[in-house]
């Protein structure tokens, strides 16, 4: 990849649509992670405004710290850029004594995180709208049509994405070329949804390498069949998330009337 010219790419395509939208910047929320760190930064390279914001719930405490670093980082590098601090944990408490918590753990608990993300998501265009900016999208290729890694109308609802065709690996170069925090860069990649520091790794039960190359893999017609070992074992996982996610990869299905019938 020539990431120098990738790079330029993102950032103009970034400023040109946000000219052709006649809007004044955009707005982000920076989690600690590798991904909400590249965009930012693409974002801030473009010299409009762009506010970036931290929305703790339970948040772990090795991602607040990594967030308030690339967040002090981007000030002192960009003039463009200021931030704010939005404490969602009370809101997500008090939702949680308006709702049913009956049911499988595991099921309530997925149900919850998909909640702080869609709170989060509330945030960010309530700040958007407010500013009149645009919802920047953290998301990458491998999550955003690989394995649907991501929230409907959570982090997945935004007004542009970035980096949604970059994979895993090409957001990491990346994000040493516009130097993003070493902390950020070592760090593992999560999610951040439940409150701890699991990483995504532990939760789809493939590295990001492993699903890199199953997606290659199934772009060239591969099956499960052909592989043995961890291979088959990591096609697998990806195909698995593949299918059960497709309903987040592809449009709204629209139930249209026959012209008959009108």
């Amino acid at each position: 990849m020539q990431t120098e010219k990738v790079v330029n790419h993102i950032v103009n395509w970034l400023k040109d649509y946000a000219t052709k939208a006649k809007v004044n910047g955009f707005v982000i929320g920076i989690s600690g992670g590798i991904d909400s760190a590249v965009t930012s930064t693409l974002c801030a390279m473009t010299g409009l405004e762009l506010l970036c914001i931290e929305m703790p719930i339970h948040q772990a405490k090795s991602h607040v710290t990594r967030a308030q670093e690339h967040i002090a980082q981007l000030k002192e590098r960009f003039p463009n850029v200021t931030d704010t601090r939005v404490d969602l944990t009370p809101v997500f408490e008090e939702f949680k004594t308006e709702v049913s918590l009956d049911g499988k753990q595991a099921v309530v608990d997925m149900a919850l995180a998909n909640t702080r993300a869609r709170l989060r998501m509330t945030t960010l265009y309530y700040y958007a709208g407010l500013l009149g900016r645009l919802v920047a999208g953290t998301g990458n290729k491998v999550e955003d049509f690989g394995v649907g890694f991501f929230t409907k109308y959570g982090d997945g609802g935004v007004d542009l994405s970035p980096i949604a065709d970059l994979l895993k690996s090409e957001v990491y170069n990346i994000g040493d070329f516009v130097k993003v925090p070493e902390s950020i860069m070592k760090a593992a990649p999560s999610d951040g949804l439940f409150g701890d520091a699991r990483s995504d790794e532990d939760q789809i039960g493939a590295s990001y390498p492993e699903l890199e190359w199953a997606m290659k893999m199934k772009d060239q017609g591969k099956t499960v069949d052909d592989f043995t070992g961890r291979q088959k074992e990591a096609f697998k996982i990806f195909m698995s998330y593949n299918t059960k996610n497709n309903h987040k990869m592809v449009s709204i299905p629209i139930c249209e009337i026959p012209e008959n019938l009108r």
